[in-house]
Order: C-alpha cells, then sequence, then structure tokens
C-alpha cells in the first residue's frame, strides 16, 4: 500500500472518529461551558476509587 492511500485512509478513520464523538456530544447535550463539560463528564466516566496505594516498583 503507497502512502497517500494510507494517508486518506488514516484521514477517513479520523473524521469517522470525530464524527462520533459529535454526536455522543450531541445526545449528551453538552455545551462550551466548562461545568457543563464536567457534568457530563461524570455521567460518561465513572470509575471506582482506588482500593490501594499503588506499591512502589521492586528494584
Amino acid at each position: 500500500m503507497n502512502d497517500t492511500k494510507r494517508k486518506k485512509q488514516t484521514d477517513l478513520s479520523k473524521d469517522r472518529q470525530f464524527q462520533k464523538f459529535v454526536e455522543k456530544a450531541r445526545e449528551l447535550e453538552t455545551d462550551e461551558s466548562e461545568e457543563a463539560f464536567d457534568r457530563v463528564l461524570k455521567k460518561v466516566v465513572k470509575s471506582p476509587p482506588p482500593k490501594d496505594k499503588p506499591k512502589a516498583a521492586a528494584k
């Protein structure tokens, strides 16, 4: 595969990813304010608190 064709495929992949992001943002009714972003981010990303402190790497 030549470099031009590979670049086009990469660009198309990035375009698709961007479109999915835009669709999800619309679905979640986001806007550009920091408060709204934080509120929506909490809906999308929920992670449990860490159970323990990470162990130091063995030397």
